[in-house]
């Protein structure tokens, strides 16, 4: 059963019977249709989905379409998606949490626009958390409206207790990777 929510949500990601110890956290969106003369046509949008992985605030690594795989080997980006063309996740970043060093605390999840397009230009985005051991989908934030921001802090799934939780965020900020986000990205570490 999936959860839609909402910005500022947290939920839990405990499983009933057991821990959960894979995740892929899919990123979707789809470029606006321009109206012209001759009917509509539609942009390539490429967006670039990023996984800054932080041990309280220190950043500790980061996997996006440059490093595929953490250091550890337990967080993996599944690869560029350069047009935002097709149905689905068009990025995904796959977590192995039983695998995630005891000293991350946090994940945070985000898109920017790596040609320097606004949101404006991009419709039906969203992340989604899915359990990587059996399929289902278990959360779901979908953004709403554009904005004149080339990208967005989407989501966290940070250490709670001995389990894990989930955050939707949708921050809007500016830049083209993740490194020029990375101001805005500390401040939900």
């Amino acid at each position: 059963m999936t959860v839609s929510m909402v910005k500022g949500q947290r939920i839990s990601l405990e499983k009933p019977g057991g821990a959960l110890s894979m995740v892929r956290m899919g990123l979707g969106w789809d470029a606006v249709k321009k109206k012209g003369f001759f009917g509509s046509r539609e942009r390539d949008i490429d967006l670039d989905a990023s996984c800054v992985i932080f041990a309280d605030s220190a950043l500790a690594d980061v996997v996006y379409f440059g490093k595929l795989t953490s250091d550890d080997g337990s967080v993996r980006h599944t690869g560029d998606n350069l047009t935002g063309a097709g149905d689905g996740d068009d990025e995904s970043v796959i977590v192995d949490l039983s695998r995630l060093p005891v000293h991350v605390t946090s994940l945070v999840f985000t898109v920017s626009s790596f040609n320097g397009q606004t949101f404006n230009e991009v419709e039906n985005a969203f992340c989604r958390l899915v359990n990587e051991m059996d399929g289902g989908e278990m959360a779901r934030y979908t953004l709403t409206g554009g904005g004149a921001h080339t990208a967005m802090v989407m989501s966290r799934i940070y250490r709670h207790g001995d389990g894990w939780k989930m955050n939707a965020i949708g921050e809007p900020c500016h830049g083209r990777t993740f490194e020029d986000m990375l101001p805005v990205i500390a401040n939900h570490a």
